[in-house]
């Protein structure tokens, strides 16, 4: 799915697999556009919400039969259906709050797709898109924002959660109605299909627009669960299902804003704005041509292939010449490193790597890998150079540190920040500038902080700054009063979910919505329960790395400024050492777990008879080799940490003094190319901070970031001899950039602090005195005396006036 955040990076596997479920149910029926709608209903239901499908079925069938009689939804025309959702929507506009809960039930029966009248998945996930698209036309989304705003102001509801010593599923049963279908509204209408009525289409863009603008309550849908996120943290809402609110913020956020590839469209199109030239590549295109790596061994793979190789050994010596077998391990892809190639644990901070998995990812090698090539003669096989993945870049400021240092070293004297200017150095230095000005990029935001100097510098000649109101504008001037408290309010959540937290008491419940009201009391029912909870932590932690990921890109297109500020208050908030503290553990665990059932997952459970479940069915787990879900999560977070230390060195000193290396270095292990990517990304920005001897003895990994990362021309990143790597006063670093965030903040945003110096000033005589101004009543009654006093009894010189 390229629309859902980064979830077009699928592996050969899922690809597959996607491919094959789409030509197999487009045939039965047009509608089914995607396998990904059905997909996204997955993660919403928790196992333990399983009997309240059927009570939705019931509500709705009572009333229906109350008000239509014995037919059947799908037997009703247009008309019928548009008749029967009014009534529903009016009954939601009802005092008495059991009668209420039973009319959202219906809707959301509905939302459903009727799913007791469908036989098969595609059929049903016609009605999905049919019922939502008709619910979304009578104005069912803006009375579920007014029930739910009705909701989070409900004072005895939170008073009565807070004095709970346990809080259970039942706490959260309205919220939880109106958030799924508040959900499977917004998830079924950012799916673009090809067949919609043009109807639906321009109802699907007006809805875009409404979801991301001040439309509902007077601010954008995001805002409002930005909201329900900090008063679940500060300990005032505890019965607030934070599952279904981050799964919500982030598909309002994905839809308001764009997905990955919309964001690639819109930074073509600003810099054509800009006059900048071309994306040297498309990165969505590298990246999904790029192959994973093979990790570098650690010491328990170096014993344990070794023993392998000596027992393959003895057992084909008798059959197989020495010669052949080397041949054949040359040839295969997945041959294990030899241990005299390895020389990337020269590092002490790998004492743990003894209690993680040695084996290489576990997928496939049919499903990943094309199938060998037959064996050619030498004279027919032809091997081409395999170029690099990324075009080189060059920054300004690196081509004017290399004028400084040519001139100072050939001429003796210097020019400052000029450019063009290479009288008097030799015919190669002259080479050097022509290819470094030849792979020289601007970025956006380097226009953007020019632009930004010059409102500062020069206020009234550069006129009022023309701010486009887009969707994220609008967002973050909706979420700038408190973007500290909602950073610091996600950070926590993130916390108490991540596996290598330990249950404290004093830690934030985020178990809320998944907990029955009655505890297991059978062996299988606390398997269950522990999975779904698994399984719940992660559906936390893969929404809000989505939500962390899309706005620190979406800011950083808008302007560069409002990325920054995000990015230095999660920062403050110690989002580096919690996402170090993430993937500080057994990350090949984590990405190969099983914390699903799928019999039990949404809609299988309510269009197939369950099969009996066992201990031993539920510890089989599914068949898929690793978890999607999880490598979702991992692949968001790298990127966040890239995204919060790119070009900043203090931040990547706080890499180095966490002891970033060996955790990043475990993460290697994982076979899949764009985690690598942002892995190696990572330890190429503190590389020059972490000496001679790691270099020395990381040098597979030091391959690996030259094989696959960018290069900058003139970095000095293996060497270290960059004169970035010297010790620097970094709080002055984070000072002045905190400065430049206040400044552009208070120019734009905060109109009382405008000086009033700088205010328009009306010169002209004849608006001067055609203004109306109100006087008071106290001022009219004495007008004669002020006459006397102000005017009459006051000389007036006309030549001094007229001089």
């Amino acid at each position: 799915n390229t629309k859902s955040g980064a979830d077009f990076w699928l592996s050969a596997v899922n690809r597959k697999r996607m491919e094959m479920w789409r030509s197999e149910n487009t045939r039965s029926r047009p509608h089914c556009y995607t396998m990904t709608a059905v997909l996204s209903c997955l993660e919403l239901y928790s196992y333990t919400e399983g009997p309240e499908f059927q009570l939705n079925r019931k509500c709705f069938e009572e009333d229906f039969q109350t008000h239509v009689g014995d037919k059947r939804w799908v037997d009703l025309d247009a008309v019928q259906h548009r008749a029967h959702a009014m009534r529903l929507l009016d009954g939601l506009d009802v005092t008495g709050r059991e009668k209420r809960l039973r009319v959202a039930r219906a809707i959301l029966y509905m939302a459903q797709g009727t799913f007791a009248e469908c036989g098969s998945e595609a059929e049903m996930q016609h009605w999905i898109r049919y019922n939502v698209f008709l619910l979304l036309g009578v104005g069912t989304f803006s009375a579920l924002v007014e029930l739910l705003n009705m909701e989070i102001d409900n004072s005895a509801a939170c008073s009565s959660a807070v004095r709970k010593p346990a809080i259970s599923l039942a706490d959260s049963t309205d919220l939880r109605v109106l958030l799924n279908i508040m959900y499977l509204i917004v998830e079924t209408i950012q799916q673009e299909d090809p067949a919609d009525p043009p109807e639906w289409r321009a109802s699907r863009e007006t809805f875009r627009t409404e979801l991301g603008s001040p439309f509902y309550n007077s601010e954008p849908v995001s805002v409002m669960l930005f909201a329900m996120v900090t008063k679940f943290c500060s300990g005032h809402a505890p019965h607030f299902p934070m599952k279904k609110v981050l799964l919500l913020l982030w598909k309002t956020i994905l839809f308001t804003l764009g997905g990955f590839e919309e964001l690639q469209q819109l930074k073509v199109c600003k810099r054509a704005e800009f006059g900048l030239p071309r994306l040297p590549e498309d990165s969505i295109s590298v990246i999904r041509s790029m192959r994973a790596a093979s990790p570098p061994a650690s010491a328990s793979d170096l014993i344990e292939q070794q023993q392998r190789k000596t027992r393959r050994e003895h057992k084909v010596h008798a059959l197989i010449k020495q010669e052949n077998l080397d041949a054949f391990n040359e040839k295969d892809p997945y041959k294990a490193d030899d241990a005299r190639d390895d020389d990337d644990e020269g590092d002490d901070n790998d004492n743990n790597e003894n209690a993680l998995e040695a084996e290489p990812f576990p997928l496939e090698r049919d499903d990943v890998m094309p199938p060998p090539l037959p064996h050619l003669p030498p004279t027919d096989r032809v091997s081409f150079p395999k170029g690099l993945p990324w075009a080189p870049k060059v920054r300004e400021k690196d081509i004017e540190t290399f004028l400084e240092c040519s001139r100072s070293k050939f001429i003796g004297y210097t020019l400052g920040n000029d450019t063009d200017t290479v009288v008097g150095l030799p015919r190669p230095i002259h080479e050097s500038i022509k290819t470094l000005k030849l792979h020289k990029y601007v970025s956006i935001a380097e226009v953007q902080i020019v632009k930004e100097e010059e409102y500062q510098k020069t206020p009234l000649s550069a006129g009022e700054e023309e701010v486009e109101l887009c969707a994220t504008e609008l967002l973050y001037q909706g979420i700038l009063p408190s973007l500290p408290q909602y950073m610091i309010a996600l950070l926590k959540i993130l916390l108490a979910a991540a596996p290598t937290s330990k249950a404290k008491t004093d830690s934030i419940n985020i178990l809320a919505d998944v907990l029955p009201e009655e505890m297991p009391t059978t062996v299988l029912q606390s398997m269950k329960l522990g999975m779904d909870v698994n399984r719940h932590k992660e559906i936390i932690v893969k929404a809000i790395s989505a939500v962390l990921l899309l706005l620190l890109k979406h800011f950083k297109l808008n302007h560069v400024y409002q990325f920054e500020y995000m990015a230095q208050h999660l920062v403050f908030a110690n989002c580096i050492p919690l996402i170090l503290k993430f993937f500080n553990q057994n990350i090949m665990s984590y990405i190969t777990a099983k914390n699903s059932i799928s019999v039990l997952d949404f809609p299988y459970c309510i269009l197939h008879d369950l099969p009996e479940l066992t201990a031993e069915s539920l510890e089989a787990g599914d068949n898929t080799q690793f978890c999607w879900r999880n490598l979702f999560s991992c692949i968001n977070l790298l990127r966040i940490l890239n995204k919060l230390t790119k070009w900043k060195h203090s931040r990547t000193m706080m890499l180095v003094v966490f002891k970033s290396a060996p955790i990043l270095k475990r993460a290697l292990k994982v076979k899949q190319a764009m985690m690598q990517l942002y892995v190696l990304k990572l330890l190429k920005v503190q590389t020059k901070y972490l000496g001679r001897q790691w270099r020395k003895s990381n040098m597979k990994t030091m391959s690996a970031i030259y094989q696959k990362v960018r290069h900058r021309l003139n970095d000095d990143w293996a060497y270290g001899n960059d004169l970035d790597a010297r010790p620097w006063d970094f709080q002055a670093e984070e000072c002045s950039l905190r400065a430049n965030i206040e400044r552009f903040n208070n120019r734009r945003y905060d109109k009382s602090a405008l000086n009033p110096e700088f205010l328009p000033v009306d010169n002209c005589l004849q608006s001067v005195l055609g203004q109306q101004v109100e006087l008071p009543d106290d001022f009219q009654m004495n007008y004669d005396l002020w006459l006397e006093r102000e005017v009459f009894s006051k000389p007036i010189c006309w030549e001094e006036l007229l001089q």
